[in-house]
C-alpha cells in the first residue's frame, strides 16, 4: 500500500448494527426520548408539594423521598441514553443538543429539590431517628443515616439552592476539554510500520505506541504532542478551572479542602491516600530498574516515554478478533462459576458492546451501568492489541459488577462506588493474566505475558499513584493561593516525571503536557482509585483462586452489594483491609519479583 493510501475510520452510519450497543432497551427511539424528556419537565414541578412538610411525619419523609427516587431514575434513563449517543459521534449536533436538553433539566430538578437536605437536617437528631425506625422509611434508613453525616457540611435552603443552580456552569471545563481533546484537535496522519498512512487520533496513538517500529512511535508521539503544545494556553486555563470549581464547593461548604470533601463521600481516610503515595514512592527503586531492563533488553542508547509501551519482545504476535476475545475472557473467568460466565458471554456475544472505533467516537473505553437497561460498554477495540482483551476483561468486571448490585439492590443502592469498581475490573485482568500464563507454549510467550502483566501493574498502581500525586499537589497550590498557569502546572509535573521515570530516564521536553490531556483529572482525586483497586484484587483474587466456596461467596457477595456499605466495609467483608499498607506493598513486591522473573527469561 502507498504511503498516500489514508487508512481512516469508518463514518456511524457505516458500522454493522450487530457491533454496536443497543440502546433500544432505554428507549426505542429519539422521538421515545423526547417524550419522556417532557414528561419529567411536567414532573419536577411536584417537588413543590412537599417543600416544608418533610419533618411533619415519617410518612411525609417518605412520600418526599419516594418521588424524588423515581424523578431520579426517570432522568437516569434519559441522561444515559443522551450521552452514550453522544459518545457514538461527539461531532452529531442532534445528541449534543439532547444532552444539553438533559444537563438543563437535571440542573432545574437538582433546584428544585434542592430543600430536601437542608430540610431533613434541619429535623432535630432524636425526631429524625426516630423517623428512621418507622416502617414507612425503612427503604430509605440508610440513605438517611447517611445524610446526617453532612450536617455541618450543608447549607441552608437559600444557598443550596444557588448552588444547585451552577450544575451546568460548573461541568463547563470538562465539556470544553472533551470537545477539544476528542473532536477539534487534528493530528494529521502517521506512516506506521508497514508503510500504511494511519489517521493520528486519541484513538489511535496508543496503537502508535506499540508499534515495534521506534520511528513510528518516535514520530507519533512528537506530531501527537505538537497538537497540545499549540494549545497549551486553552487546556491550561480549562484544567486550572476544573481544579478552582473543586476548591470552591469545598470551600462553600466549609470542607478543609478539596481532597477532604472528595474522600468524605466514600468515608476514606487520608492516611488511605498518602499510604499509597508512600508505598508506591518506596518501590520506584523496582520501577527503575524496570526501565533499565527495557533499555537493555531493546537495545536502546536511551529510553524515552514512547518506549514504554511496545512489548520488548515485539515479534511477538497476539491476535485475538472479537469472538476469539470473548472465548479467553470467558474461560479466565471460569472460577467464578457458570452463572457468571453465561450472563457476561451472553452479553458480550450480543449486544452491551459498542465494539470498534468510528469516525467522532469517543476515545478510550468504559462500562455504563444502567438500572434501566443493560451494563452497556464502549469498546474501540483492536484485534492486534493484545491490551485491549485486557481492558475488554476490565470492562467486563464493571458491568457484571452492575448486574449483581442491580439484581440484588434496590435502585436507591445499587450504584456502587469507583473505589470498589476498580475492585471488580481488576480482579478480572488478574485472572485473565494467569490463564494465559497457564496456557503459554513457550518462554518468549511467557515472557510477553509477564511483560504485559509488569505493564498494567506499572500502569494502574505506579502510573495513577503519580497522577493522584498530581492532583493534591496541585489543588493545594491553587488553595494557597499560587496562580496555576502553563509553567506552574507543566514545572509541578516535570517534577514529578523525574521522580517516578528515575535518573537515567530521557524525558522528552513535551511529556510535561501530559497533564493538560489526562480526561481523569477533570474528575478530581479519582485515580487513586484504580491504584489502590488493583492492589485490593491482587489480593482477593489470590483469596479466591486459592480457596474454596467460601472465599468465592464473600467475593460474589461483594459484588452484589452495590453502596450497601462504606468501601471499605465491603471489601473487609471480602477479606482485604486497605486501611493498612500491605495490599500495596504486596502487590508492588509482586512487581519487583515480576521484573527480576523477566530479567531472567529474557
Amino acid at each position: 500500500m502507498s504511503a498516500e493510501t489514508v487508512i481512516r475510520l469508518p463514518e456511524r452510519s457505516e458500522v454493522k448494527e450487530s457491533d454496536t450497543w443497543d440502546l433500544t432497551l432505554l428507549f426505542a427511539d429519539d422521538a421515545q426520548w423526547q417524550i419522556a424528556f417532557e414528561e419529567i419537565e411536567t414532573q419536577i414541578k411536584g417537588y413543590e408539594k412537599f417543600r416544608g412538610t418533610l419533618g411533619n411525619s415519617a410518612e411525609s419523609l417518605a412520600a418526599c423521598l419516594e418521588f424524588d427516587s423515581t424523578v431520579e431514575r426517570a432522568a437516569e434513563q434519559l441522561g444515559n441514553y443522551a450521552y452514550l449517543k453522544t459518545v457514538e459521534n461527539q461531532t452529531n449536533s442532534t445528541y449534543q443538543r439532547m444532552m444539553g436538553q438533559f444537563q438543563n433539566i437535571a440542573t432545574r430538578a437538582s433546584e428544585a429539590a434542592s430543600f430536601i437536605r437542608p430540610e431533613i437536617l434541619a429535623i432535630p437528631n432524636e425526631q429524625l431517628t426516630q423517623f428512621i425506625e418507622s416502617p414507612s422509611l425503612e427503604l430509605f434508613g440508610l440513605a438517611l443515616e447517611r445524610l446526617t453525616r453532612y450536617k455541618k457540611y450543608t447549607l441552608g435552603e437559600k444557598e443550596e439552592r444557588l448552588l444547585a443552580m451552577q450544575g451546568e456552569m460548573a461541568g463547563a471545563t470538562s465539556k470544553i476539554f472533551g470537545q477539544l481533546h476528542d473532536s477539534d484537535l487534528k493530528f494529521g496522519n502517521v506512516a506506521n510500520e508497514k508503510g500504511e498512512s494511519v489517521e493520528l487520533s486519541t484513538s489511535t496513538f496508543s496503537q502508535f505506541l506499540i508499534s515495534p517500529d521506534r520511528e513510528v512511535r518516535k514520530t507519533a508521539f512528537h506530531q501527537f504532542y505538537q497538537q497540545f503544545t499549540a494549545h497549551e494556553n486553552t487546556l491550561a486555563a480549562t484544567l486550572s478551572g476544573s481544579i478552582q470549581k473543586d476548591i470552591y464547593y469545598a470551600r462553600a461548604r466549609g470542607y478543609s479542602g478539596a481532597l477532604d470533601q472528595a474522600l468524605y463521600a466514600d468515608n476514606i481516610p487520608e492516611t488511605v491516600y498518602d499510604n499509597l503515595i508512600k508505598s508506591v514512592r518506596n518501590h520506584l527503586p523496582s520501577l527503575y530498574k524496570y526501565y533499565d531492563l527495557r533499555k537493555r533488553k531493546m537495545g536502546l542508547d536511551e529510553i524515552h516515554h514512547y518506549d514504554t509501551y511496545v512489548p520488548i519482545l515485539s515479534d511477538i504476535e497476539v491476535h485475538h478478533n472479537w469472538d476469539e476475545a470473548v472465548d479467553v475472557v470467558c474461560q479466565s473467568l471460569a472460577p467464578l462459576g457458570d452463572e457468571y460466565c453465561s450472563t457476561l458471554r451472553a452479553g458480550l456475544s450480543g449486544r452491551w458492546c459498542d465494539r470498534y472505533p468510528n469516525a467522532g467516537k469517543q476515545s478510550g473505553a468504559f462500562s455504563y451501568g444502567t438500572y434501566d437497561g443493560v451494563p452497556y460498554i464502549m469498546m474501540n477495540y483492536k484485534p492486534a492489541v493484545l491490551n485491549d482483551v485486557f481492558t475488554l476483561t476490565h470492562e467486563a468486571g464493571h458491568s457484571m459488577h452492575s448486574h449483581y448490585s442491580i439484581k440484588n439492590q434496590p435502585y436507591e443502592y445499587y450504584n456502587y462506588t469507583i473505589f470498589v469498581a476498580e475492585v471488580a475490573s481488576t480482579f478480572n485482568e488478574q485472572l485473565l493474566t494467569k490463564h494465559m500464563l497457564e496456557n503459554a507454549g513457550d518462554d518468549r510467550l511467557r515472557a510477553y505475558l509477564i511483560n504485559n502483566e509488569i505493564d498494567g501493574i506499572r500502569g494502574t498502581i505506579i502510573r495513577q499513584t503519580m497522577f493522584a500525586e498530581f492532583e493534591k499537589i496541585t489543588h493545594a497550590m491553587a488553595e494557597a493561593g499560587e496562580p496555576l498557569t502553563v509553567e506552574s502546572l507543566k514545572t509541578t509535573y516535570s517534577s514529578l516525571l523525574t521522580d517516578y521515570f528515575g535518573p537515567d530516564f530521557s524525558i522528552d521536553p513535551e511529556l510535561p503536557l501530559e497533564c493538560m490531556r489526562i480526561p481523569h483529572f477533570y474528575r478530581a482525586f479519582y485515580v487513586y482509585k484504580y491504584a489502590t483497586g488493583l492492589s485490593a484484587a491482587i489480593a482477593l483474587s489470590q483469596r479466591v483462586l486459592n480457596g474454596g466456596e467460601t472465599e468465592l461467596n464473600d467475593y460474589l457477595s461483594f459484588l452484589k452489594g452495590g453502596c450497601s456499605k462504606y468501601p471499605l466495609d465491603l471489601l473487609r467483608d471480602a477479606g482485604v483491609d486497605l486501611e493498612s499498607p500491605q495490599p500495596v506493598d504486596t502487590a508492588l513486591k509482586r512487581f519487583g519479583n515480576l521484573v527480576d522473573e523477566l530479567d531472567e527469561l529474557l
